[in-house]
């Protein structure tokens, strides 16, 4: 274990180490994954810490506790690579439990006071007209995303106005629908509108 998780420190970017270092301790039926990605939530090294959101994110649709790990404590780190694998192992629990049937927790994350689960949420999803339910609702993942137009931090406000823009390329006519009502008076929703329209 000592080897392989230095191995993922000598590794700064990039996230293909990392779920080959999940899937191996994944694999091995020796090791509990859920007790190891605990203690690696305490490791100095983001890597590390990456390493155990994406156990959890693995075992968040069979065991209830890694789901809430994520949300309480993951969601909590200050490493921004660590937020992206947030976002990585949040989509995996939709994909395997189903979009729709994610829903409520799609929306409980989405109105958490805490703007790395909102952006979670929103940056997973990406591109979220690709996703089952999505793909034949559009109009549910445009207002569900433009529900943070005017959101405080610049951070989620980025993720929404680019994932309302990826959603525009195939749906830009109920796109533009929704902006077209939004308070462009509002500094924070029209920094969001600008990067929807791509200016």
């Amino acid at each position: 274990m000592d080897k392989l998780l230095t191995s993922i420190k000598n590794i700064e970017h990039g996230f293909k180490h990392i779920i080959e270092a999940g899937d191996s301790i994944l694999a091995d039926k020796t090791k509990n994954p859920f007790d190891l990605a605990v203690i690696f939530l305490s490791d100095d090294a983001y890597q590390v810490r990456m390493l155990a959101v994406y156990l959890l994110g693995q075992l968040s649709t069979e065991n209830p506790a890694a789901l809430e790990l994520l949300e309480i404590k993951v969601s909590k780190d200050k490493n921004w690579r660590v937020q992206e694998m947030l976002a990585k192992a949040f989509d995996h629990y939709c994909k395997i439990i189903g979009y729709e049937k994610s829903l409520p927790m799609i929306k409980k994350w989405l109105d958490d006071k805490n703007p790395n689960l909102n952006r979670a949420v929103i940056e997973g999803l990406r591109i979220w007209t690709s996703r089952p339910y999505f793909a034949e609702n559009p109009t549910a993942a445009i207002q569900l995303i433009s529900q943070h137009k005017s959101h405080d931090s610049e951070y989620v406000r980025k993720s929404a106005g680019n994932a309302l823009r990826d959603i525009s390329k195939k749906h830009k006519e109920k796109v533009l629908e929704e902006i077209s009502t939004w308070d462009l008076t509002h500094k924070k929703t029209e920094f969001t509108y600008k990067l929807v329209k791509g200016k």
